[in-house]
This record gives C-alpha cells, sequence and structure tokens, in this order.
C-alpha cells in the first residue's frame, strides 16, 4: 500500500507530456499550373476570335485575272539554225568516226581487231577491261551510247585514239569518265604529266617505266585524256621506247581541235 502511494507522489511530481502537433494536410499540387494552362488557352482562343472578327470586316482583296492578254505573233522568218562550226551538237550527232585523227600516210593497219568499221558496241568496249562484266554495268548505268575508234603502227609506235559518246540524260558522265581515266593515270608510278592546252581539265601523261606483260617484251606507254561536251576522249602512244612529251601532245591537241 505504501509503494503504491509512493509511485503516485513520484508521478505527480513529474510534468506533463507536450502532446505532438497534428499533421498537416498534404498540399495539393498542380491547381496553379492548371489555372494557367487554362488562361492561356482562354486567351489563345479570344485572340484567334477577335482576328476572325477583324478580317470578316474588311474588304476582300481583288485576286488577278485569270486570263492574261494576248501576245502578238512576230511575223518574219525565224532565224537560221546554226551551222556546225557554231553548233557542236550538230557534228557530234553525226558520225562520230569523221571526227576522228586520219591515218597518217605510210602508216599501217594494227594486228589486232579493235572494232567493226571504226565503231565499237558496249560488248566491244567493255571487253577492253579487265573485269569486262562490271565494266559492262558501270558503262549501262552511265548511259554509254557509241564508241568510235581508229588505229594505226607506223613502226616505231602504235596509236590507238578512242571517241566514247554518252547520252548524258541523268548525269555527266563523259566529265566523270575523265576524271576516272585521270586518277588511274596519275596513280602509276614513275609518270610525268601536262595539262592539254584548250581543254578544261585534259592531261597528258607519259609514262617513263615500261610495260612488262608475261609472254611480250616490254614496251613504254604515253595517253592523254580529255572530253569536250557528251564525248570523252582517249589517246594512247606505245612503243619499243619511252615516248616523247611532244609526241603525245601533238597527237591529243590535235584530235581536240577536231571536235
Amino acid at each position: 500500500m505504501e509503494e503504491v502511494v509512493e509511485e503516485r507522489e513520484e508521478q505527480e511530481g513529474q510534468p506533463e507530456p507536450i502532446p505532438e502537433p497534428a499533421p498537416r494536410p498534404a498540399r495539393r499540387r498542380g491547381r496553379t499550373a492548371l489555372l494557367i494552362c487554362t488562361a492561356a488557352v482562354l486567351g489563345l482562343v479570344a485572340g484567334t476570335c477577335t482576328g476572325y472578327l477583324i478580317q470578316a470586316d474588311r474588304t476582300p482583296t481583288k485576286l488577278p485575272p485569270l486570263s492574261q492578254p494576248v501576245l502578238k505573233q512576230s511575223t518574219g522568218k525565224g532565224p537560221e539554225p546554226l551551222s556546225a562550226a557554231q553548233d557542236r551538237k550538230v557534228r557530234t550527232d553525226g558520225d562520230l568516226r569523221k571526227l576522228l585523227l586520219k591515218k597518217p600516210a605510210g602508216a599501217k593497219d594494227v594486228g589486232w581487231p579493235t572494232s567493226h568499221d571504226g565503231w565499237m558496241d558496249l560488248a566491244e568496249y567493255a571487253d577492253m577491261y579487265t573485269k569486262p562484266g562490271d565494266a559492262f554495268g558501270d558503262l549501262v548505268a552511265d548511259e554509254f551510247r557509241r564508241a568510235a575508234v581508229t588505229a594505226w603502227d607506223t613502226g616505231d609506235t602504235t596509236v590507238e585514239i578512242r571517241l566514247i559518246q554518252f547520252r548524258q540524260e541523268e548525269a555527266t558522265a563523259a566529265t566523270e569518265y575523265d576524271e576516272n581515266a585521270r586518277y588511274w593515270a596519275e596513280d602509276q608510278d614513275d609518270t610525268d604529266s601536262w595539262p592539254l592546252p584548250g581543254t578544261a581539265k585534259g592531261m597528258v601523261y607519259v609514262h617513263r617505266a615500261p610495260v612488262r606483260e608475261a609472254g611480250y617484251e616490254p614496251y613504254y606507254t604515253a595517253q592523254a585524256s580529255a572530253h569536250r561536251g557528251d564525248i570523252a576522249v582517249e589517246v594512247w602512244i606505245s612503243g619499243d621506247r619511252p615516248v616523247s612529251k611532244k609526241a603525245i601532245m601533238d597527237l591529243a591537241k590535235r584530235q581536240m581541235e577536231r571536235l
């Protein structure tokens, strides 16, 4: 009994515990953002309506008449067509074989077939590449039209000239063909090069190192590459001795003059 009384006295002497504050209610988020978005939408709708009402009150702008004034047809004869000297297309659409250099006096035909009557079709021309199948597909894609070829043997040297014409309905294939020929010529070792006068990017190359093939005597080559319009030009000289710059340059210049 005394222990109970003492325990109560001890409890009455201690301070009462402070009650914990009640948790605050969570704040609702998104209400302010929703009010701002709603106000923006209402402002946009109001602005659109106001603009529409202002535009509706304005006088419509008159459209120009659909019919145009009739132009008077000129009288008299039209201009004369350009001559071959003025219009290069007149010459290049004709017989390309006539634009090839003529075989010099005393020169002989080469000992291998180059073409039929001076013409080379797509298959014959592609067969001159190391990979004829790939070349055939590339020439078809490049819109190959035709090729005129001539060749002769002077005894000391052999000359071959090719004029390759493209349709050029989708791309300037003659230009690309010329660039590709220059790339392979410049890729060879021991090669000297010079610009071909009278052309945009035509070049003349003399290869000082001989070509060596199994079963053949070593031989030297020189070449020229250029283009004019839709025609790519190839000029080749080969012989037992190194070809001079003068020989290939003179031959290439005379061929380009005929185009």
